[in-house]
């Protein structure tokens, strides 16, 4: 988790405590793109909740908030265990062997199979694979 995710969750937690942060990233320089998730959805209105409750955080940088969306991030464990028979793609900071023969890759896409304390399980087109979270650069959800 980054340092400004964990700043926005904080910042949160007392003011929106249903408020999933699912990704929070800074893009293009001066951006934090957010992504949040609610039990009853997120609406117009949440999103302009969140807005105002990272006002500090607008004093420095421009900020988008939004819903997952159909291709939705998975940055925690707790994100693959809920989605575990789904397809993912997961981007490597380092290239991992998928077992197939094939030269090591940055990315994986295929079925979340397993998701334990410290790695994610992938079934790809050439293999099983394990990928430790740490190893893990960005994630979300892909179309069946």
């Amino acid at each position: 988790m980054t340092t400004i995710q964990a700043d926005i969750e904080a910042r949160l937690a007392a003011a929106e405590p249903e408020v999933e942060v699912l990704l929070a990233e800074v893009v293009g320089g001066g951006t934090v793109r957010l992504f949040i998730d609610h039990p009853a959805g997120v609406s117009h209105e949440l999103c302009a909740r969140v807005t105002q409750h990272l006002a500090p955080l607008r004093a420095t940088h421009a900020l988008e908030v939004s819903s997952p969306g159909r291709k939705r991030p998975l940055s925690k464990p707790d994100h693959y265990r809920r989605f575990l028979g789904r397809r993912a793609r997961i981007r490597t900071r380092h290239p991992i062997g998928t077992g197939n023969g094939a030269a090591p890759n940055r990315s994986v896409t295929g079925e979340l199979v397993g998701a334990g304390e410290d790695e994610v399980t992938v079934a790809s087109g050439g293999g099983v694979v394990a990928i430790p979270y740490a190893d893990i650069k960005r994630s979300n959800l892909v179309g069946d």
